[in-house]
């Protein structure tokens, strides 16, 4: 199961901004920022009304993603309720990017240009996309992520809570892992860093704090054009109370003329090995007092000793241990190998998903396979062909169905 080690956070108002328009909730296992926009201060009402929405967190933690969908809609609803009868506040909206870590997933709700990222094994991945002009040109493949950097209308976002009474959100699901590293932000940070910059500032401080400060720091040296939020978080992997009592060792107590000798399986270390033990209490053998009776005609012979029966038996252990250890080197075998495969498909609401494994299910239900990554993307919004061959269900490396899900989302898979 996973957990959050530890956090970071930190906002900013910049170099050239009177007033800090950005707000933040951190409650583990909940994370908010919002970027408000609007005149006077309506943009700083939007923002902290937004993450007041998250305040007592999730109505239901069995269901994450219609939870912060439902917090949400919420917050668009009061920002927009606001903006409508009260003239100061009018036309003031804000973005709003929300993680939640779950027991093995990543629950990610998101509309505006804040981003969410996680720094995993020395790499960079974005789980965001931009609601912005400029990314919309990008997907439509009318401008290059280079000329999107330098566009005059880069802050211009397509989607934001409270300007409508009805928001679309953005909800993903990303499969977690014990290191990973999640970093929240405003586009403050964003517009003045590139990715390739944010990744050496965070691998080069091992510190959560220190990342933090030290990427604050380089936004403002780079310009701090607006209002810079960072919030950083790190899991764990945690046993829960079954797996710490699968873990453990259970005493038996056994009277003198019983020797338990039933093999106990262990749950062994992450690697997924499975070692068996055998406790055998250790009986001390007793000299007779008197001297053994010889045997007569009709007369059954003398039974073994303690000590020859625990032999015997341990011996008639031998083959289904050997059995179980060979057993348990396989299963060890198998899991690493279905862990380190991957395919593409749909999910049951029909967005494009990446799964690791293999795609089949075994009889009772169980599935060789798991949800990694889920797209913003729908199956039926892509020509056939390139349907056809993205979701064939080929087996693929992490790094080649990692690409292909970023490309698909960036609009850069063309028809074949």
């Amino acid at each position: 199961m996973l957990r959050v080690a530890e956090h970071w956070c930190g906002t900013d108002t910049g170099l050239q901004r009177r007033a800090n328009e950005d707000s933040l909730l951190v409650r583990s296992p909940l994370f908010v920022v919002a970027d408000g926009m609007g005149g006077a201060q309506a943009g700083e009402v939007a923002s902290s009304v937004a993450v007041q929405s998250f305040s007592d967190g999730l109505d239901d933690s069995s269901d994450p993603e219609g939870s912060l969908i439902a917090r949400v809609e919420q917050a668009n609803s009061r920002i927009n309720e606001l903006s409508r009868t009260n003239a100061q506040h009018a036309g003031m909206g804000t973005t709003i990017t929300a993680v939640y870590v779950g027991e093995q997933d990543v629950f990610i709700a998101h509309v505006g240009d804040s981003r969410a990222y996680c720094l995993r094994d020395g790499e960079m991945l974005r789980l965001t996309d931009d609601h912005s002009l400029v990314d919309e040109l990008i997907r439509q493949g009318k401008l290059t992520p280079e000329e999107a950097e330098e566009h005059p209308q880069r802050s211009v976002i397509t989607r934001a809570l409270g300007p409508e009474a009805t928001v679309e959100v953005d909800v993903r699901s990303f499969r977690g892992r014990p290191g990973d590293v999640y970093l929240l932000c405003s586009d403050g940070l964003t517009t003045m860093l590139s990715e390739n910059e944010l990744l050496e500032l965070l691998v080069s401080h091992g510190d959560l704090r220190d990342g933090g400060e030290a990427l604050i720091a380089a936004a403002n040296a780079a310009g701090g054009k607006d209002n810079i939020t960072v919030v950083l978080l790190r899991l764990e992997e945690v046993l829960t109370e079954a797996e710490r009592l699968a873990d453990g060792h259970t005493t038996i107590t056994a009277a003198p003329s019983q020797v338990p000798l039933l093999p106990r399986e262990r749950s062994g270390p992450p690697n997924g090995k499975t070692e068996l033990s055998v406790d055998a209490p250790q009986i001390p053998l007793q000299q007779p007092s008197v001297a053994p009776l010889r045997p007569r005609r009709g007369t059954p012979a003398p039974q073994l000793g303690r000590g020859a029966r625990v032999r015997r038996r341990m011996r008639r252990l031998r083959a289904p241990l050997a059995v179980f250890v060979v057993l348990g080197v396989l299963a060890a075998g198998a899991c690493l190998a279905l862990q380190s495969v991957y395919f593409i498909a749909t999910n049951n609401r029909g967005l494009v998903t990446m799964f690791s494994g293999v795609p089949y299910e075994l009889p009772g239900g169980i599935k060789l396979y798991s949800s990694e990554y889920v797209s913003g993307v729908s199956a039926s919004s892509l020509a056939p062909a390139r349907r056809q061959a993205l979701l064939d269900h080929s087996l693929r490396s992490e790094g080649d169905a990692a690409e292909l899900m970023r490309q698909l989302e960036l609009g850069q898979l063309s028809t074949p």
